[in-house]
């Protein structure tokens, strides 16, 4: 029975690290507001739609790996073990495209709201 747990369910436990993160799980890079602190707030509502669009298909990128990464463990642990060890796993660009996008929204979120520009950057909310 210790063979079979190394052999089989050791390798399957660490593969499963490997797996590319959720982007609803993935945390935001810090991002310093200096470089909007030029902007005015017409400026860094022009620019935060910018980036909302950028974050969303980084969304959708970072959303797509996740899910095809769990649908390949899935099928692996399943049907055919080894075929874990060819996962491409981890986060990669995506992930990190995703996180920078996030700090840099939050950036300029914290420029218009020292600018006292109200409520005209709005939250970014993943897509469906």
């Amino acid at each position: 029975m210790t063979s079979l747990i190394r052999t089989l369910i050791l390798p399957a436990l660490l593969l499963v690290t490997a797996c590319a993160t959720h982007p609803d799980n993935i945390s935001k890079h810090y991002v310093s507001d200096v470089q909007y602190q030029s902007y005015s707030c017409k400026q860094l509502e022009i620019e935060s739609h910018r980036v909302n669009g950028r974050i969303g298909d980084a969304y959708l990128k970072a959303k797509k790996l996740a899910e095809n990464d769990a649908a390949q463990m899935g099928i692996g642990l399943i049907l055919f073990w080894p075929t874990l060890f060819f996962l491409e796993g981890g986060d990669g660009p995506a992930a990190a495209e995703y996180a920078r996008l996030k700090g840099e929204y939050d950036a300029i979120e914290r420029s218009s709201i020292q600018k006292n520009c109200g409520s005209t950057i709005r939250p970014f909310v993943p897509p469906n």
